[in-house]
């Protein structure tokens, strides 16, 4: 099965208990990582938004909350996205399912593009964050909230044990979905090993990349500008 398929599948599976458990494997700190990060970004009322891997939209909802308003959410997933609706009443009409590879809207129609805890399922990244710079305004920017391995060898020692072993016992045992809850530690540790997200930025045409960290290192926020 190929990258984009499995996403796909796996997302469409575990949908129904994607916010609970995600809220209930972070100790609901997921929220704290959100508002930081759109802070951040200064996102505000005039900001044109779209949400990339936007599931079922709590990046976006926290945005709408800061007083976005023109904001557009896209996923592969069909579950995610009918999660989304039922969780706004502003969203219908305004979500799309696609990948950020395929991304077709026009050439600088957004001043920001937001993306948390999906760039390491995109089946190309390099591509994907051309799509971004294609789409964004001059000035606009990409703010993305991801996972990272700590530096600190004691608090990764917990961190691994815990994604490894404690967190997909529970999400098994709640969403019934065994290879969704084994897929997150692997492709966090293969995404640390593997990429240099300020690296594929600065490829992709971005300039002015920051990368900040939060909570002991566990996350990360890039910010990049067009």
């Amino acid at each position: 099965m190929n990258k984009k398929k499995q996403v796909r599948r796996i997302f469409d599976s575990i949908s129904y208990r994607y916010d609970f458990l995600n809220h209930l494997l972070s100790g609901g700190v997921d929220f704290y990582w959100r508002k930081k990060a759109l802070k951040l970004s200064k996102i505000n009322k005039d900001s044109i938004l779209l949400d990339i891997a936007c599931g079922t939209g709590d990046f976006a909802i926290a945005a709408r909350r800061m007083g976005v308003t023109k904001i557009i959410g896209a996923d592969l997933s069909f579950n995610m996205l009918k999660l989304f609706n039922q969780k706004s009443d502003w969203s219908k009409g305004n979500l799309v399912e696609t990948v950020a590879e395929e991304i077709s809207f026009k050439d600088n129609s957004f001043t920001n593009i937001t993306v948390a805890f999906g760039v390491r399922n995109f089946y190309n990244l390099l591509e994907g964050f051309k799509s971004f710079h294609r789409i964004l305004k001059t000035g606009g920017k990409a703010t993305i909230l991801e996972f990272r391995l700590p530096s600190n060898s004691f608090i990764k020692w917990i961190y691994l044990f815990y994604f490894k072993n404690i967190l997909p016992f529970i999400g098994n045992i709640i969403s019934k979905d065994k290879e969704a809850y084994t897929y997150l530690p692997e492709s966090v540790d293969e995404f640390d090993a593997k990429v240099d997200l300020k690296k594929y930025l600065l490829e992709a045409g971005f300039s002015n990349v920051t990368i900040q960290q939060a909570t002991f290192g566990i996350v990360q926020i890039a910010i990049a500008e067009k």
